[in-house]
């Protein structure tokens, strides 16, 4: 079976940083386009960043600057390195791994950011 499973998160306060990983089973990761979605507490989910197969990526406004995404193909991991973290980016985070051969979705992993 398919399989996306985050790591990462956790409590941090404002301005500090976090990596998040995503680890992918059974799936031809390097074909995949990767995703990192975010949704907080009475917000729709929303997409915060995105890899390409070939290494393009695009981010949201509201982390420009801040969060970085790459990959590994190699070990089948996408990553977002979280930067200069905001109270506002506290939120679950999710993984998605999206194809013309389908999509599928991680279990998420909670990020918060607090003092």
């Amino acid at each position: 079976q398919e399989q996306l499973v985050e790591s990462g998160g956790g409590l941090v306060q404002p301005g500090g940083s976090l990596r998040l990983s995503c680890v992918a089973s059974r799936i031809s990761f390097s074909i995949y386009t990767m995703n990192w979605y975010r949704q907080a507490p009475g917000k729709e989910r929303e997409l915060v960043a995105s890899i390409t197969r070939g290494e393009s990526t695009n981010y949201a406004d509201s982390v420009k600057g801040r969060f970085t995404i790459s990959r590994d193909n190699a070990k089948k991991t996408v990553y977002l390195q979280m930067d200069s973290l905001k109270p506002e980016d506290t939120a679950v985070y999710f993984c998605n791994a999206r194809s013309n051969l389908g999509a599928y979705w991680g279990q998420g992993t909670q990020v918060t950011v607090s003092s």
